[in-house]
């Protein structure tokens, strides 16, 4: 008798430790989808995204930045035991396409400190980066940051550059997202980030209900309707443009007058002219900044308090469509120095986050973010503390100070908590 409890107890083990083990420990699938304002679990209990940006994929680099010097495996962990429960990370289109032509442009890795990565390609660094976050509770949300790999590839005003085109964008989109399909740790795909312009520059991104090739209300739409058709349970996020006349009838024309928003960040067409995609999938985004990115914006001159905020910029431009529960705001981007104007900034920021509990990804990680600095202090390892205890009573966490992850199965780091 003894004799086979023991094979019954051997058997059992070798299931669960050898080859039922990826089985036995695989959280289940968990997306997300939305409810009026908020972003809800497959129970509709409302969750939060408060995470944070890490860049470099779309720079060149072909992974993250900071790989030269810190390991991927204690970062990804440091930055869950930080209690930021999602990494949104951008991403180039001309990566994208390369990845899915079987092309792996060579990743700026420093081997000494992440022996593990030896031989591997950037999609591969990739694949053990998502490993690494589901083991430790972390979300992702990709970004499609730019045409090329570029450190200042943003400064395109379209999802277009180059030899780069609509139809490449379009692809890469499909591409990821037919990929990662089944794998519930990337949460959504933010669709372009920052599309702007101005009606006098030679290129410029639109937001109006025509099918013009530089209406990014269109192209949205049909970049979410690709995302959704390869995985229909992937989150939308997408953000606005520049400008928009101030009447609509006057169409996108030299001489109308406009509305002037950061690039990305003006969602004023989006009551007139929605984005078209399924609506439970459907979140906006902006970025957000003060005056150590733009300091010469209206809305940032003079007085600078929460209520000039709301009333001046945010409410009329995004913060509206929180406000009337027409869908979930994203601040995909937001941070910045703790000093002078900026620190007033900051601070108002942060309460409407806290206030009307935003999601949001700060930005960023990187310490070499020139006009806002980072998480990380120039070592790549040890963390920026006096601006860590600024964020973090923003992130998601318990009345006793732990920090929620968006997984129902796995804890967020080390001393963190699963979605409640």
């Amino acid at each position: 008798m003894k004799w086979r409890v023991g094979w019954v107890a051997l058997i059992a083990s070798l299931m669960v430790g050898g080859l039922g083990a990826q089985a036995a420990s695989r959280p289940k699938a968990d997306w997300l989808h939305t409810k009026g304002n908020r972003i809800v679990d497959a129970r509709g209990k409302t969750v939060q995204i408060t995470g944070l940006n890490w860049f470099g994929y779309n720079t060149g680099t072909n992974t993250f930045d900071g790989l030269w010097t810190a390991n991927l495996d204690k970062t990804v962990k440091a930055v869950a035991n930080h209690g930021f429960n999602t990494i949104r990370v951008p991403f180039s289109v001309q990566l994208v396409k390369a990845w899915s032509q079987k092309k792996y442009p060579t990743a700026n890795i420093n081997l000494s400190t992440n022996a593990a990565l030896k031989g591997k390609t950037s999609l591969q660094i990739w694949q053990r980066f998502l490993a690494d976050c589901q083991k430790d509770g972390l979300k992702v949300i990709i970004d499609i940051h730019s045409a090329k790999s570029d450190p200042q590839g943003q400064n395109a005003p379209l999802w277009k550059a180059g030899q780069y085109t609509t139809k490449d964008y379009y692809a890469a989109l499909t591409w990821l997202a037919k990929r990662y399909k089944t794998n519930d740790t990337i949460i959504g795909y933010d669709l372009k980030n920052e599309p702007h312009g101005l009606v006098t520059d030679t290129a410029y991104a639109k937001w109006d209900g025509s099918k013009a090739s530089n209406n990014w209300r269109y192209v949205a739409t049909q970049a979410g309707k690709k995302v959704l058709k390869a995985n229909p349970h992937a989150l939308v996020f997408v953000e606005g443009v520049q400008s928009t006349p101030k009447q609509w009838s006057t169409g996108y024309k030299k001489t109308a007058q406009y509305h002037y928003t950061l690039w990305g960040a003006n969602l004023r067409g989006a009551t007139k002219y929605p984005v078209k995609v399924k609506q439970s999938q459907l979140v906006y985004s902006v970025h957000d900044y003060g005056p150590s990115v733009a300091p010469s914006s209206s809305w940032l001159q003079g007085s600078l308090t929460y209520k000039s905020l709301m009333k001046n910029y945010w409410r009329p431009n995004w913060y509206y469509l929180h406000a009337n529960k027409k869908a979930p705001l994203y601040i995909g981007e937001w941070g910045g120095y703790l000093t002078g104007r900026n620190l007033t900034w900051m601070k108002a920021e942060r309460k409407l986050i806290m206030t009307h509990k935003l999601n949001f990804t700060y930005w960023c990680l990187n310490n070499n973010s020139g006009d806002t600095g980072g998480l990380l202090n120039s070592n790549w390892t040890s963390w920026n503390s006096k601006l860590y205890r600024f964020v973090k009573p923003a992130l998601w966490q318990s009345k006793k100070g732990q920090f929620y992850g968006l997984d129902g199965q796995v804890k967020l780091g080390t001393k963190g908590l699963r979605k409640p």
